[in-house]
């Protein structure tokens, strides 16, 4: 009997394994399956992702997209960077657009009047063309089909031009009507204007404000536009344009009439960076600021090439705001529900609390510890809960909320962790794609231009010299040998102690001469000679005029006695002594 029950127990111990193998083997894979799930290929698709199963829910639930914002669509998340030009008619927006692609897109009409009447996205295609508004906005692979709403009037005014131009493989371009003055040009456009730019807003990367140096007045149609790009401001760049139709003593005087207006407008104590310059390929009329113009210029074009680079990370900062709005209206439409009585009197009830929605406001700013900041527009609000239903209003939930929250201070975190991982993966794959990391191509090729004179910082600064045959310090050094002489040489010689009480006079400061002492110690061997003491006051000069020093020694700056030098290494004064 004993051996028998051995027999059995041997002979289920292996199918126990085995079984105990298969089910391992199918746990293993479910679980690896669902790590699958849960690895993103990018950042985008990890938005698209918590957007639709954590955020959609709350929006639907408590009726958002009937207030705020619509949904948004699978294009919203996987778009180029988009740059917004706005302004009053005449300001230079279209100008501009054909001074950053150097060539004219399809649709283009430039004027002293008022000559674009409609909404035009430029974008790449293959081929140049014109699609209509209404054929755009049932494209699903564009990111216009929430558009619909503002009906056909707006439809009838919005295109899409396609262009094949290198700039525009990285961003996509809105031009929009100019703004005008009076009463009769906001009722007569047919459509909400001020509503199609909030629109936009909330969807690009960057919005551009242009004013003329001839057009400082701030219209109220103009007005109403800035007010609708609240919440946006850390989008919203500002260009003086046509700034060379005045000279240097009127632009002062332009620039401080404009900040002015701008103050009065913007409800922030701080005003927007307003970059200067004279977009479009004409002769100066005022020459006189020219270097200002190619410096606010290269300014201006370092912030738009970088849009492709932070593209994901606006998306994810938009979608958090969006977030955070969504939560605190959850808790507005969950208040007023709270508030209307079951049988009588609703329309009255309903009534009373528009009235109050400010001391509601308040209420749940307290309850439930909310910036003020995080509430919509009072008044817009008032506006749209006129003709809402009360009765069909959803009270609080808060497994909705805990998700939400949740997503916040969890995937998001993962996302944000996600980006500088995706750029590594980038740069480890020989830089594939990185093309698609800056805006290339048009005026921005020029900008950079290094096989011509003309380029940014060409022939200036630490750059001047370097087409010369002649050592540029040569030129002026004769001072630099009389304070040489008057050193008392050692051997032809200065030591560190000595030149730095010298070089200390230029009052610089010590981490600045550290590093001019390292650029003129060719031979490294803690001591100057005529040349390198010559190349450190030639390169002190260079700071105090302010211009930036090179990171390493340009080889036109290479004292000639040093040209074969094989840099040993050797020893540094110290600057703290």
């Amino acid at each position: 009997m004993t051996d028998t029950v051995k027999k059995r127990s041997s002979g289920e111990t292996p199918k126990r394994s085995l079984i105990t193998s298969i089910l391992g083997s199918i746990v293993g894979r479910k679980a690896a399956i669902c790590d699958k799930s849960n690895v993103l290929e990018t950042v985008s698709d990890g938005l698209k992702k918590i957007y639709k199963q954590k955020l959609i829910p709350l929006e639907e639930h408590y009726k958002f997209h009937d207030f705020h914002s619509p949904a948004l669509d699978d294009a919203d998340f996987t778009a180029k960077p988009m740059i917004l030009l706005v302004g009053q008619y005449s300001t230079g927006k279209t100008t501009f657009i054909r001074y950053l692609l150097e060539q004219d897109f399809p649709g283009i009409r430039i004027g002293p009047e008022p000559t674009t009447d409609r909404f035009i996205t430029v974008m790449y295609g293959d081929e140049d063309g014109v699609v209509p508004g209404n054929a755009l906005v049932v494209d699903a692979n564009k990111q216009f089909r929430a558009l619909t709403k503002f009906g056909n009037a707006f439809l009838n005014r919005f295109q899409c031009s396609t262009l094949k131009n290198e700039v525009l493989k990285n961003v996509t371009i809105v031009d929009t009507p100019g703004i005008l003055s009076g009463e009769k040009q906001r009722l007569d456009r047919g459509y909400d204007f001020s509503g199609v730019l909030e629109w936009f807003a909330e969807r690009v990367d960057r919005i551009i404000l242009l004013f003329d140096a001839h057009k400082l007045d701030i219209s109220d149609e103009f007005k109403r536009c800035i007010e609708a790009l609240a919440g946006n401001e850390d989008k919203i760049r500002i260009v003086l344009n046509k700034s060379d139709m005045v000279d240097h003593q009127q632009l002062m005087r332009v620039y401080g009439a404009l900040m002015w207006s701008l103050g009065k407008v913007f409800k922030t104590p701080e005003v927007s960076r307003v970059y200067i310059g004279s977009f479009w390929d004409q002769p100066l009329h005022y020459d006189i600021n020219r270097r200002l113009f190619q410096d606010e210029q290269h300014d201006l074009f370092a912030d738009l090439q970088s849009l492709p680079r932070n593209a994901a990370l606006r998306k994810l900062n938009d979608l958090i705001k969006r977030a955070r709005l969504a939560k605190v209206h959850a808790y507005i439409i969950a208040e007023l529900r709270k508030g209307m009585p079951s049988m009588i009197g609703k329309e009255k009830k309903k009534k009373e609390l528009i009235s109050k929605l400010d001391k509601i406001f308040e209420q749940l700013q307290r309850e439930h510890n909310i910036s003020p900041g995080d509430f919509p527009d009072v008044e817009k609000m008032r506006a749209h809960l006129q003709n809402a239903d009360f009765s069909k209003f959803n009270p609080i939930k808060p497994k909705l909320l805990e998700v939400v929250e949740n997503m916040l201070s969890s995937d998001i975190t993962r996302l944000m962790s996600q980006i500088p991982k995706e750029e590594a993966i980038t740069e480890a794959n020989g830089g594939i794609g990185a093309n698609k990391e800056t805006v290339r191509g048009g005026a921005f090729d020029r900008e950079n231009e290094t096989e011509t004179p003309f380029g940014f910082g060409k022939g200036e600064g630490f750059d001047k010299g370097a087409e010369e045959s002649d050592w540029i310090v040569s030129r002026d050094r004769y001072k630099a040998d009389e304070t040489f002489d008057s050193l008392n040489p050692v051997d032809g010689k200065v030591s560190g102690r000595i030149a730095k009480e010298h070089m200390l006079k230029s009052k610089l400061p010590n981490s600045v001469l550290g590093k001019i002492w390292k650029l003129a110690d060719v031979d490294k061997d803690g001591f100057l000679d005529a040349d390198e003491f010559a190349l450190a006051n030639y390169l002190i000069n260079l700071k105090l005029e302010g211009h930036e020093l090179p990171t390493e020694l340009p080889k036109h700056l290479l004292p000639p006695s040093k040209k074969d030098l094989n840099e040993p290494t050797g020893t540094y004064p110290s600057l703290e002594e």
